[in-house]
C-alpha cells in the first residue's frame, strides 16, 4: 500500500512525513515553534493508541528513506552506503522502543507483533552490514516463529498477511545459514530465492545482486574471446566481458532443461534482461571504437565483435517475438471464458509477422554484410531467408483470417491460396536443407493443410453467399415502407413512456439504444395555396402615349443625325 507493494519507497516515505505530520498535530505533541525543543517518549507519554502510531510512522520513514537508498541506479556508493546504514540505526532504535511501550501498554498480541518487527529491522541492519551473520539469523528466526504462532489465531485476513511475512522471512533466515556455514546453497536455488516478491526481500535481492555482480567479474577474467559462426573477436574491456557473462548466463535459463517449465511472464522478462545486457556490452564497444585511435587492428576487431553481439541480440529478439506469436495463437485458438479477457484478433499476429519479417531482414543484412565470409555465415543468411518465407507464409494466412472475419470473400480465398503457395515454397526449401529444422517443418505442413480446408470453406461459403443474395435482397426490400418506420421492431421510448422499460438494453450486449427515431421520418402537413393569374394575358390595357413626355430636339441635335 502507498507505494510499497510496487516498491515505490519514495512514495511511501511522503506517506510516512504526511502521516507524521498529522499525528504530532492532532497530539499537540508538536517540538515548539521556532527553535527545536526535543519532547521525550516515553510510557507515561502514551495516554492512547496514536502516540505508539507516532513511533511506528518515524521507524517505518526512517526504513523506507533506507530502502529509497537503495534502489539508486548505479547503486549507493560509500558516503550514500553510510547514510543508508544511519537511517537502518535510527529505524532499529525507533523499533526497538516500539516494541517496549507496545510491552507495557499493549496486550499480549500486539507485544508480540511489536517484537517480531523489532527483531525483523534489527536482522536487516546486520543483513546490510555483512557482519554478526549469528545475530542476524537469531533475529530472523524469532520474527518467523512469531509470525508463524500469530497466524494460527484471529481472522483470515490477518492469518494471509502473517504466512506472506513468514515467506519473505524465510531467504533471508536461508542466506543467513548459508553465510555461517550451516547451509550449502548452489547458485541456482540463491536465484530462485531472489525471483520472490515482497518489500522485505530487497535487500536480499540487492545483497545477491551484488555478489552475482562480483562473481561475474571473477569469472569474466577467463572470457577472453567471443565466438560467433566460426570468428574468434578477443575482449579487453572487463565491462564488456561481464555484460556479455551475464547475457549468457541469462541465455542457460531459456535454453537449458529446465525452460520447459518456466512461466511465460519469467522468459519475457529474462528476454528483457538479455536485451538490457547485450545493449550494455554494445555501448562499452563502441565507446573503445571512439577511444581507439588510428590503431587499425584494433578498430577491426571492436568492429566484429560489434557486428556479432548485433548478430546474437537479433537472434534472441527473433525468438522472442516468436513466443509472442505463439501466445497470440493460443488466445485465439481458446475459446473466451472471461469476458474481460482481451479478444486477440488476427491482425496482431500480421503485426507480430511483420515485426519477424524486419528482424530477419535485418539480421539477413548484417550477416552478409563485410568481404571475408565464411561459410557458416553464408548458411546462417541462406536460413534467414528461408525462415522470411515461412513468415510470410504465415503472415499470408492470419491476412487472409482477417479479411475473412470482415466477410470479404474473395479476398480472403484470393489470400488463402497465395498462402498456401508461399507455404509449399518454403517447404520444399526447408526439405532440401541438410540439417532440417523440424519443428519449422512440421509448422508448414499444418499450415498448408489449414490454408487448402480454409480456401475451399471460403470458396463453398462465397458461392452460398451469392446464391442466396437475390432472395435477400428481396427480404429487405419487401420490408421497406413509406414511412420509413418498420412495423416490427420494437418501440421506441418516446412511445411508450407510461411503461417502466428499459430502452438502453442490457450492459453486457452491444446494441443501440431505442430512444426515438433519428432522423425524424416525414410528415404530410397542409401549406397556402397556389396563385396563378390566368387572365393578364386576356385584358386589353389602354394605350397611355398621350400621357407620355416627349423629349424637345434643338437644331443642334438634328445636325448630329
Amino acid at each position: 500500500m502507498h507505494g510499497l507493494r510496487h516498491g515505490d519507497y519514495a512514495r511511501y516515505r511522503r506517506y510516512c512525513i504526511a502521516r507524521l505530520r498529522r499525528l504530532y498535530k492532532s497530539l499537540k505533541f508538536t517540538h515548539g515553534r521556532g527553535k527545536y525543543t526535543r519532547r521525550a517518549m516515553n510510557e507515561s507519554t502514551v495516554t492512547e493508541v496514536r502516540y505508539l502510531h507516532l513511533v511506528l510512522y518515524t521507524a517505518e520513514r526512517a526504513w523506507s528513506h533506507a530502502m529509497e537508498k537503495r534502489q539508486l541506479l548505479d547503486g549507493p556508493n560509500a558516503k550514500q552506503r553510510i547514510y543508508l546504514i544511519g537511517r537502518l540505526r535510527k529505524a532499529v532504535k525507533w523499533a526497538d522502543l516500539f516494541s517496549r511501550l507496545c510491552a507495557a501498554k499493549g496486550d499480549s498480541r500486539t507485544s508480540l507483533e511489536a517484537e517480531a518487527y523489532a527483531s525483523c529491522m534489527n536482522g536487516l541492519l546486520l543483513f546490510e552490514q555483512d557482519r554478526n551473520w549469528d545475530t542476524a539469523l537469531k533475529n530472523f528466526i524469532s520474527a518467523r516463529a512469531v509470525y508463524e504462532e500469530l497466524g494460527k489465531y484471529g481472522d483470515l485476513e490477518n492469518q494471509v498477511l502473517c504466512r506472506e511475512r513468514v515467506e519473505e522471512l524465510e531467504p533471508s533466515v536461508r542466506y543467513c545459514r548459508h553465510k555461517i556455514g550451516e547451509s550449502n546453497l548452489k547458485t541456482s536455488e540463491l536465484l530462485q530465492i531472489g525471483e520472490m516478491e515482497g518489500p522485505a526481500l530487497d535487500l536480499f535481492k540487492a545483497k545477491l545482486e551484488a555478489a552475482m555482480a562480483e562473481a561475474r567479474s571473477q569469472q569474466a577474467a577467463s572470457l577472453t574471446e567471443f565466438h560467433w559462426l566460426g570468428h574468434r573477436f578477443p575482449i579487453s574491456n572487463a565491462k564488456t566481458r561481464v555484460s556479455i557473462l551475464k547475457a549468457q548466463e541469462l541465455e542457460k535459463d531459456l535454453h537449458g532443461p529446465a525452460a520447459d517449465s518456466l512461466p511465460v511472464e519469467k522468459k519475457l522478462a529474462v528476454f528483457d534482461k538479455i536485451y538490457t545486457a547485450y545493449q550494455e556490452a554494445r555501448s562499452f564497444i563502441r565507446s573503445d571504437l571512439a577511444s581507439a585511435g588510428n590503431a587499425d587492428s584494433v578498430k577491426d576487431d571492436l568492429n566484429g565483435l560489434d557486428k556479432a553481439v548485433g548478430a546474437v541480440l537479433g537472434q534472441r529478439t527473433i525468438e522472442r517475438n516468436q513466443l509472442l506469436v505463439s501466445i497470440a495463437k493460443s488466445k485465439l485458438a481458446r475459446h473466451r471464458d472471461d469476458k474481460n479477457e482481451k479478444v486477440t484478433k488476427p491482425e496482431e499476429l500480421v503485426r507480430l509477422y511483420d515485426l519477424l519479417l524486419q528482424n530477419t531482414g535485418d539480421l539477413s543484412d548484417l550477416v552478409s554484410s563485410g568481404r571475408d565470409r565464411k561459410p557458416e555465415e553464408v548458411a546462417f543468411s541462406e536460413d534467414c531467408v528461408l525462415r522470411s518465407m515461412a513468415f510470410r507464409a504465415q503472415r499470408c494466412f492470419y491476412l487472409a483470417k482477417s479479411y475473412s472475419s470482415a466477410g470479404k470473400r474473395t479476398e480472403a480465398y484470393a489470400l488463402y491460396c497465395h498462402a498456401r503457395s508461399l507455404a509449399e515454397n518454403a517447404l520444399k526449401k526447408f526439405q532440401t536443407m541438410m540439417d532440417t529444422d523440424e519443428a519449422m517443418t512440421k509448422e508448414l505442413k499444418t499450415l498448408y493443410n489449414e490454408c487448402r480446408a480454409n480456401s475451399c470453406i471460403e470458396h463453398a461459403t462465397g458461392i452460398m453467399e451469392d446464391e442466396k443474395a437475390p432472395e435477400n435482397l428481396s427480404k429487405k426490400i419487401s420490408t421497406i415502407s413509406l414511412s420509413g418506420v418498420d412495423k416490427k421492431a420494437e418501440k421506441f421510448l418516446v412511445e411508450k413512456l407510461d411503461v417502466y422499460e428499459s430502452a438502453v438494453g442490457e450492459p453486457n450486449v452491444k446494441s443501440v439504444p431505442r430512444i426515438g427515431v433519428f432522423p425524424p421520418a416525414f410528415q404530410s402537413i397542409p401549406r397556402n395555396p397556389i396563385v396563378l393569374d390566368l387572365a393578364y394575358n386576356c385584358i386589353d390595357f389602354p394605350s397611355l402615349e398621350n400621357r407620355m413626355k416627349k423629349d424637345k430636339k434643338g437644331f443642334i441635335s438634328r445636325l448630329w443625325r
